[in-house]
């Protein structure tokens, strides 16, 4: 993964002060210092460009990291990425990553001190994709079939645990929907905006059987950092939190220009999946009545810590589900909800 230079220390101290404080009056910055003096970061994505990572694109492209004194280098990711960002934070290679509320939980069960600063998804797009010829309905239906998917991860685990699964064989997990177009006996996982949209439009008969259906809903597409970075650039963090906060309200409302960004960097994705996919997602970003978009409760991160721990995935009391956000640059509840901040 491409990284973004590291500053010497002093540069950045310096970098720091012009933009998040005072210039000397009588000196006015020209347009082309202003921009040099942007404080550089970087934000790692979890997977190909796509409609999940919107909200964060559009911050780039509609300028609105720049306005907040920051140039952000975003980085696409692939398979591998999701447990690749964890390994680049924890090593402090950067500084932001997109992940999902439960790689956060198993992150500091491993020693790695993550925290989550904004929730775009509310409710976990994971489906399985099944084809509508099987007549299954619910995921207790499945039986007889190959399934595709990441089986280490907790919603599998998950499964497992609560499903029946009858002489359903686990195999791989490609990212891509070929098997599903030629198998009949197959099904796969998915992002309910995603897969199944590109199946259809590859002539297949695609339905969705949500996870969240059987209890497991953890926040997704998440922004994420360390209790490092919160430490020693509290000012980089509230801007960015900021800027992908009003890149996300954007994006909801009005999600084509960013769209158009999105296929200069991810060419297999076509313009009508994306229009699809940012119109099927923006009610899974819907906020608890009366929260702003990107809000977390303690509530959530407790249930999806007990979870955890109920499929042996991490130690009891290994995490406490206090530290594992803040909503504290989100302008809303406690002013400190991660412990060792």
């Amino acid at each position: 993964m491409k990284l973004i230079t590291r500053l010497v220390h002093g540069c950045v101290a310096c970098l720091l002060l012009a933009n998040f404080g005072c210039e000397p009056s009588g000196s006015p910055s020209s347009p082309a210092q202003k921009s040099e003096a942007r404080t550089q970061t970087q934000l790692a994505l979890n997977w190909y460009p796509e409609m999940e990572h919107g909200g964060y694109l559009a911050a780039k492209t509609l300028g609105l990291y720049s306005e907040a004194g920051i140039d952000v280098e975003i980085t696409p990711g692939g398979p591998g990425a999701p447990q690749l960002v964890i390994s680049e934070l924890a090593a402090g290679h950067i500084d932001f990553a997109v992940s999902d509320a439960d790689n956060v939980v198993k992150g500091r069960a491993n020693g790695v001190p993550l925290v989550a600063l904004l929730a775009p998804l509310q409710n976990s797009p994971r489906c399985i994709m099944v084809h509508k010829a099987s007549g299954f309905q619910k995921l207790e239906d499945l039986k007889d079939i190959e399934l595709a998917i990441s089986e280490s991860r907790p919603f599998a685990l998950w499964m497992k645990k609560k499903l029946p699964l009858t002489n359903v064989t686990f195999v791989p997990f490609s990212g891509q929907v070929g098997e599903f177009l030629s198998k009949p006996n197959f099904a796969q996982q998915a992002f309910v905006f995603s897969e199944p949209f590109v199946a259809k439009e590859k002539g297949g008969d695609p339905e969705v059987l949500m996870v969240s259906d059987i209890g497991f809903n953890p926040y997704a597409s998440l922004l994420v950092t360390t209790e490092t970075v919160i430490k020693e650039k509290p000012e980089l963090v509230k801007a960015v939190v900021a800027a992908s906060l009003e890149g996300w309200k954007q994006y909801l409302q009005s999600p084509a220009e960013t769209n158009e960004y999105i296929r200069t960097l991810n060419t297999d994705i076509s313009e009508e999946a994306l229009a699809f996919g940012a119109k099927a997602m923006a009610p899974l970003c819907e906020p608890p009545e009366g929260a702003q978009v990107g809000t977390m409760t303690l509530e959530r991160w407790t249930e999806l810590v007990q979870q955890i721990e109920e499929l042996n995935d991490i130690p009891a009391g290994s995490v406490k589900a206090a530290e594992c956000f803040t909503d504290k640059y989100l302008g809303s509840g406690p002013e400190v909800s991660a412990g060792k901040m």
